[in-house]
């Protein structure tokens, strides 16, 4: 009885130990599967995770991409916008200047005429007071009415103000005209020291002396330069915008009265050199209050300025620096210490073959 309940007691132990390997091995296909399941989320995971990385490297770099077009489109409408004001004022400083010159060719012309005349109606008189020295009565009193004796003296002082002051309009028109250079789209050989001349002349009023200023003096120290192949129009424009970037230096300055020696002493100096036998040199400067350090990089850059709202554009020097490095493959550089003053310099290369080599 007892070897039964021990075989029978055998048999569900057995059967029992059957139905736990079983399940063992149920669990550990389980655990396994588990395991892999896992394993491929998480490489599926990783593979999510590198993907939105590498998505928003992308998304930056295209964000970036598009933020630089941005700012290229912006800069290209500004220039594209000065060109076209530089076009039209050119047309109309040219259409100004043909029309003054005009009538002022006319008065020039006939000075020479009239004061032919007058000095024949003087001899006239002269003569009249040789051969009549006691004239009537009535001519007496008239001679003392109009100052006969003063007339004659000073109608000729007149007549040489007139020629002065038709001379000096006519050196203006000239000034315009070859300043604005509308008939020169192509490279041309031209005279540098002209250019800086014609625009010293428009902006003459600009370096007179005032009641609250003194004169800004300029001093020109001209080497022995070659012709120079170049949009002198363009050129031109780029000794404007530097010439008026140091006489508005120089006024702020005067206006605050921080240096009384530069204040009494405002000036300008221009020199020009040839570097080499392919290269011209032409430095501007100035004894201003000079450029902070701090913006010092920023002087090119397009939009950017120190004047006032409504008083710069912030394109001058960044058009100066496009038209002497892209159009005349040339540099544009500047030097500045604060509290003396800052010196641009500019080279360009003399003929265009050199510029199409660089």
């Amino acid at each position: 009885m007892d070897n039964q309940n021990n075989s029978i007691q055998s048999q569900d132990l057995e059967k029992a130990n059957r139905i736990f390997r079983k399940k063992l091995e149920r669990c550990e296909t389980e655990r396994r599967q588990l395991e892999t399941d896992i394993a491929t989320k998480e490489f599926l995971l990783k593979k999510v995770i590198c993907e939105l990385e590498n998505s928003q490297k992308d998304l930056e770099q295209r964000s970036q991409e598009l933020e630089n077009t941005l700012k290229s489109l912006h800069t290209m409408q500004a220039q594209m916008i000065q060109s076209e004001k530089m076009s039209a004022l050119g047309q109309m400083v040219a259409g100004i200047a043909h029309e003054i010159n005009n009538p002022v060719s006319f008065i020039y012309g006939n000075l020479s005429h009239i004061t032919q005349y007058i000095n024949d109606l003087m001899q006239l008189i002269e003569l009249y007071h040789r051969y009549f020295p006691n004239p009537p009565t009535e001519i007496q009193t008239e001679r003392k009415a109009i100052d006969l004796e003063f007339l004659e003296k000073d109608v000729t002082k007149v007549l040489d103000s007139m020629n002065s002051g038709t001379e000096r309009i006519r050196d203006i028109v000239l000034s315009l005209r070859n300043f604005s250079r509308l008939d020169e789209s192509e490279f041309k050989a031209v005279d540098i020291h002209e250019g800086i001349d014609n625009t010293l002349m428009i902006l003459q009023h600009r370096l007179k002396a005032t009641d609250k200023s003194p004169e800004i003096q300029v001093i020109k120290n001209y080497g022995n330069l070659p012709n120079v192949e170049c949009y002198a129009g363009q050129i031109n424009q780029v000794f404007m915008n530097i010439l008026v970037n140091a006489i508005d230096a120089l006024e702020e300055l005067i206006a605050k009265r921080i240096d009384r020696k530069i204040k009494d002493n405002p000036r300008i100096t221009i020199r020009t050199s040839v570097v080499d036998s392919q290269w011209v040199q032409i430095a501007i400067a100035d004894n201003g209050p000079g450029i902070p350090e701090s913006i010092q990089k920023q002087i090119f850059n397009p939009f950017f300025t120190t004047k006032p709202v409504g008083k710069g554009t912030g394109m001058g020097m960044a058009i100066s620096y496009q038209i002497i490095t892209e159009k005349h493959c040339g540099k544009l550089e500047f030097l500045s210490t604060l509290g003396e003053g800052t010196e641009f310099i500019v080279q360009i290369p003399v003929q265009h073959e050199v510029c199409e080599v660089v």
